[in-house]
């Protein structure tokens, strides 16, 4: 029984509809209570105040690795995965993460089975099984996740600086763990790993060291009585909050510059402060204001003025790590090969930045502006503040139930939902404080480049990172500001992208889903306005599809080029409206390029026509182009350090997709071009194009037509207009290789990186082009077999940390893949293991009950049916729909109405006519890349050249395509005729 109910009033949004309840079990289990009677969606979300700062000693990982055997099996559920398949089926997802001081476990579900929900999800907390076997298993489990880790610079990297810190600190701890620290060392200790993890548990997972968020529809008084009935029988061991005194870094630790060699290529500046943690400060937040000044990208601004060297192409400044004892603030700066040869002028100058804010002092208006950007507010603050409280989107529960829980031990009750996102004390001592500790004395530089190979003498022993360590000194980091070049560094000017109109408008027509409000030669617009989150803000979207954008590999490259230059020629003055919510990007597509805008829909025409006249008047920079060049070639050169599964999905793709290149071409081509070729190509590919446009939200039919005219009133009018309207021949569409039923189609190749032990398998079966009931039935297969999969291949057999099975279209093409990553099998026998799997789940697929079945439909008619949370995503589903071309914008209704339909037996002949082995009309393509462990057995399967029966291994990729028939494209010319 509840022992407490709060009577604090949680700040939250006055126009937050959901209703909050605080109460406290009698076992001191802290309980947020959320009800939503709109919600499809239900979630849950605990927080475990014990992370990997309390691994013992020489067992490193311990906290993670229970993390994951929790989710296996419990006293009251013994059933090995019964909780994530229940889940699974149930139309949810769930997850857990482990961080440094806390363990969050978390689920969503279709919210009528929350009852169920929580009480398999109780009983991780009150008695989980933890069997010798899956305690085993699960060991490999964590070391196929950390060896998905090795070769990621953003893992190594983190880890290098936590290695250069004290050793008596656990901020120096490995947290993930793999199997030398949870298998090997302790049994030559002779430790047993489940009985230090069930230790560990007994030990650490108290009640009162608990805090629980649950999100459901139901009342607050029924959830009270679900928790209470559910979460009562947790012990309470009155574990102490247990604390971690004392600074990571000693003087030792400071006044470092640290050369780091990263995996991929590419030179990162990072410079770090031990700082006192803001959340001591939260309501002043010293270091959102500082963050703000630093991290700005505006004329005048630090980033700005690198920009303008040519030195750096992105930087990022803000609080990183942190806790109730310590805290660093970072400054992260993309380098470009000559801000590499000039890193003492970069430091220099982000001193002289810190030297100028010293000199302005702390501005008030500055601190409006910044508390004005965050998502909540009290009333004293500017309107602004009050706008972003009253009309933020809403977010998915699971997100916010995580989010919540995360809160509860760190802030008081009322400010749970508000959290650190509200400055509401302007207090200039505190800010000018931190800003006293971002200081030549106390400084880390952490400096990242391959050119460093060969150079070190140290190696970081978890990931293998090569570094060597400089003391420098605060007279050196001097000499560095006074030698910096004399640039005009100055503060942010006035926001003029901050919005002051924010009138709802009148929805003459209460429409569902989009109509085309206009058509002419040279576009389409498809309007929708808002009637479900009556919210001051809109979203266009705009394809400009130019038969000239990818007619050649030169061609997709500066057609890429020409987009990321309208990004960087926009950045200065664009930043504001980011800042002020209102977001922009434009890139490349298949067809061509995109521009997309969303947010407060005030000043969005504004920013739309600067960017229409930035296309129309484009001129290419020299200096710039050179910049972005040397940007993807580097993005080209990384490509082989892509995880192997990311590979073996591209290599999918570009074996089912006509008409594209493969990214090696366009490396290729790419040293080769220069200023003088996107100049002549710029024209040529605004020389003809169509723009498919979509509109959607606060704004009115007659203002969308006015803004589409604006845009083709720029490139099509006049007596010599710069853009000419599409023949119906150009009408550029996506088809896909039909592959042949019978035939198992395979690519086996090298993965690209031979120092990545993983190999990688996406086993997919092409199985219809949209069909609503082929769709169901497809779906609800998937849905079945989802959770199956995932027990067997990567739980009972291990065969990776990455193992999925999910449904996938290619652009109206459906089919199923499984995805696998591995070390442990080559993709050949990964390949034989999920035919395997097929071959049980027959038998499984037939054993169902007819209440079973029933469950699943009525599970995958929930999912269907559930709400769009913001503008956002009910724009990306509708654009999905015109993008293909299939514009069934009723698809879910539809699709409801055959799942309603659907019989069993229709569901086993779906399987037994395209999914089962050997089935009539089933369609292979087994995509296979060998890693580094599994060379020998790549060149085995590449000698047999398909030799099997009924197989046909893929050798050219292209040859292939050009051999295939193709499916018809939905979208058709003008007239949406289907070719």
């Amino acid at each position: 029984m509840a022992v407490g109910i709060s009577e604090v009033e949680i700040i939250k949004p006055r126009t937050d509809k959901r209703e909050y309840r605080r109460i406290i079990l009698s076992n001191s289990l802290e309980v947020l209570l959320i009800s939503d009677p709109d919600t499809d969606k239900a979630a849950a979300s605990m927080n475990v105040s014990i992370g990997y700062f309390c691994d013992p000693e020489g067992l490193e990982g311990l906290a993670h690795f229970l993390e994951h055997m929790l989710f296996y099996a419990s006293e009251k559920y013994p059933v090995e995965d019964s909780y994530s398949k229940y889940i699974t089926e149930h139309g949810g997802s769930t997850n857990a993460y482990t961080s440094a001081e806390h363990t969050n476990f978390y689920f969503d579900i279709n919210a009528d089975c929350l009852d169920d929900a929580l009480d398999r999800f109780a009983q991780f907390f009150i008695k989980p099984l933890m069997s010798s076997d899956a305690t085993l298993r699960e060991i490999k489990a964590v070391d196929s996740e950390n060896q998905k880790n090795l070769l990621s610079d953003a893992w190594r990297m983190n880890q290098l600086q936590k290695h250069l810190c004290s050793k008596d600190h656990p901020y120096h701890k490995f947290s993930t763990g793999n199997w030398d620290t949870l298998e090997v060392k302790p049994k030559a200790k002779g430790l047993d790993t489940r009985i230090e993890l069930i230790k560990f548990y007994e030990e650490n997972y108290s009640a009162n060291l608990m805090h629980l968020v649950v999100y459901g529809r139901e009342s607050l008084d029924s959830l009270q009585s679900l928790i209470e009935s559910k979460f009562q029988d947790i012990r309470n061991i009155e574990r102490n909050q247990i604390s971690f005194l004392g600074q990571p870094c000693s003087n030792e630790h400071l006044q470092i510059l640290v050369r780091a060699v990263p995996i991929k290529q590419g030179h990162t500046l990072r410079i770090i402060w031990p700082i006192t943690p803001s959340i001591h400060n939260y309501k002043e937040c010293p270091c959102r204001y500082l963050g703000h000044l630093i991290g700005h990208e505006g004329e005048g601004s630090l980033f700005y003025i690198l920009k303008q060297l040519g030195w750096a192409v992105s930087l990022q400044a803000g609080e990183g790590d942190w806790s109730f004892e310590f805290s660093f603030f970072s400054v992260v700066i993309e380098l470009t090969d000559a801000g590499h040869d000039h890193v003492e002028d970069v430091i220099g100058l982000l001193f002289k930045y810190i030297c100028l804010l010293h000199k302005s002092g702390v501005s008030k208006w500055i601190f409006d502006e910044v508390a004005s950007n965050f998502l909540f507010c009290i009333i004293e603050l500017a309107s602004i503040c009050e706008t972003d409280f009253h009309y933020r989107d809403k977010s998915p529960p699971i997100y916010y139930t995580v989010s919540v829980a995360s809160n509860m031990q760190i802030f008081p009750p009322e400010d749970w939902l508000v959290a650190s996102s509200l400055p509401s004390k302007f207090a200039p001592s505190t800010i000018q404080k931190t800003l006293d500790e971002l200081s030549p004395e106390n400084i880390r530089i952490f400096w990242e480049s391959k050119k460093f190979q060969g150079y070190t003498d140290c190696i970081e022993p978890w990931y293998g990172t090569p570094y060597s360590v400089e003391k420098i000194t605060a007279s050196t980091i001097q000499q560095w500001v006074e030698k910096a070049p004399k640039e005009n560094l100055s503060l942010p000017k006035p926001n003029i992208f901050i919005p002051n109109d924010l009138v709802l408008k009148t929805v003459q027509e209460k429409v569902k889903v989009p109509y085309m409000l206009r058509k002419s030669s040279f576009s389409r617009l498809w309007y929708k306005p808002d009637t479900m989150f009556f919210t001051p803000k809109a979203y266009i979207r705009i394809d400009f599809n130019c038969p000239h954008s990818n007619y050649s590999p030169e061609a997709t490259v500066l057609t890429d080029v020409f987009t990321r230059l309208l990004m960087d020629y926009l950045n200065e003055y664009a930043y504001d409206a980011q800042v002020a919510g209102l977001y922009y990007a434009i890139h490349q597509i298949d067809t061509g390029f995109q521009v997309i805008l969303v947010g407060y829909n005030h000043k969005m025409r504004i920013l739309l026509e600067t960017i229409v006249g930035k296309m129309r008047d484009f001129e290419v920079k020299p200096d710039r182009f050179s910049v972005i060049k040397e940007t993807i070639t580097k993005e080209y050169e990384n490509y082989k350090f892509h995880q192997p599964y990311k590979q073996a999905l591209y290599y999918c793709s570009l074996i089912l997709e006509d008409q594209t290149w493969h990214w090696n071409d366009e490396f290729e081509v790419l040293p080769h071009l220069e200023a003088d070729n996107l100049a002549k190509f710029s024209p040529h590919l605004l020389a003809k194009a169509f723009l498919e446009c979509y509109i959607s939200g606060n704004i009115e039919p007659s203002e969308a037509e006015s803004i589409v005219q604006h845009i083709e009133d720029c490139f099509f009018s006049g007596p010599n207009p710069m853009c000419k309207p599409l023949f119906p021949s150009q009408h550029s569409t996506k088809r896909i290789v039909k592959l042949e039923r019978g035939l198992q189609y395979s690519y086996p190749v090298e993965g690209l990186n031979q120092k990545d032990e993983n190999s990688a398998l996406v086993h997919y079966i092409q199985v219809h082009q949209d069909d609503i009931k082929l769709n169901v039935k497809l779906q609800l297969f998937a849905l079945i077999a989802k959770q199956p999969a995932f027990h067997q291949l990567r739980s009972v057999e291990q065969l990776g940390y990455i193992t999925i099975l999910a449904n996938r279209n290619d652009y109206g093409v459906r089919g199923l893949q499984i995805i696998i990553q591995s070390t442990v099998k080559d993709p050949a026998n990964l390949d034989s293991r999920v035919n395997a799997f097929f071959k049980m789940f027959e038998a499984k697929l037939y054993e169902m009950t007819d209440e079973d079945f029933k469950s699943n439909v009525n599970a995958l008619v929930d999912m269907k049916l559930e709400k769009y949370k913001n503008l956002r995503e009910e724009s990306a589903f509708f654009w999905q729909e015109i993008s293909n071309g299939t514009l069934k914008f009723d698809r879910k209704e539809s699709e409801v109405a055959a799942l309603k339909e659907l019989r069993k037996e229709e569901l086993i002949f779906f399987f037994n006519n395209y999914i089962k082995i050997d089935a009539p009309e089933r369609k292979t393509l087994s995509v296979q890349v060998y890693g580094g462990l599994h060379l020998a057995e790549y060149k085995k399967v590449a000698d047999q050249d398909g030799a099997a029966a009924q197989t046909y291994q893929i050798n050219d990729i292209f040859s292939f395509r050009r051999s295939r028939p193709l499916y018809g494209s939905f979208k058709g010319g003008l007239g949406q005729m289907k070719l």
